[in-house]
């Protein structure tokens, strides 16, 4: 069973709970990202997928705008 039943269409946005969007016939995917916890038993296995740990990620990161003056 699917952790997160609610589902967003990736080409029309409708919201839906089946994976296929019956309006355009795109693709569903989460509507929301799944819940984290801090005693996620997965973690580690996740920034490793992500390269958290290698050197040179943090500058990957996007960064805002400097605020302009006015």
């Amino acid at each position: 069973m699917a952790r997160q039943l609610m589902q967003k269409c990736k080409k029309c946005g409708v919201y839906l709970l089946t994976r296929e969007c019956q309006d355009c016939d795109g693709i569903a995917q989460a509507a929301a990202p799944m819940k984290w916890s801090p005693e996620d038993k997965h973690a580690h296995i996740r920034r490793k997928i992500e390269g958290v740990e290698e050197d040179g990620w943090s500058e990957t990161l996007p960064t805002l705008a400097p605020k302009e003056e006015e």
